[in-house]
């Protein structure tokens, strides 16, 4: 199953390093995607480094999931894809 990084998980002056929210196709509902609750994400760089991640909680009511990671992701990974396992 894929997803795509929308953005960091921030406020209004800060950002969050470690946590990402995700877009996930088929799910666009807050009740389908409780079922992606501790399922763990990798993102893979295009020079093939690896990060990995678990889904905590949701993030809205559009079906978004937010994903805390081992490492912080880089800026260039907004708008890539992730692979949930």
């Amino acid at each position: 199953m894929e997803g795509k990084v929308v953005s960091f998980r921030r406020g209004v002056r800060t950002q969050q390093r470690y946590q990402m929210i995700i877009k996930v196709s088929g799910y666009d509902n807050k009740e389908k995607a409780k079922e992606l609750i501790n399922k763990s994400v990798l993102w893979k760089s295009s020079s093939g480094k690896e990060i990995k991640g678990l889904v905590t909680n949701l993030h809205g009511n559009t079906g978004k999931i937010r994903v805390q990671f081992e490492k912080g992701l880089p800026g260039q990974s907004v708008g890539t894809n992730v692979i949930l396992q």
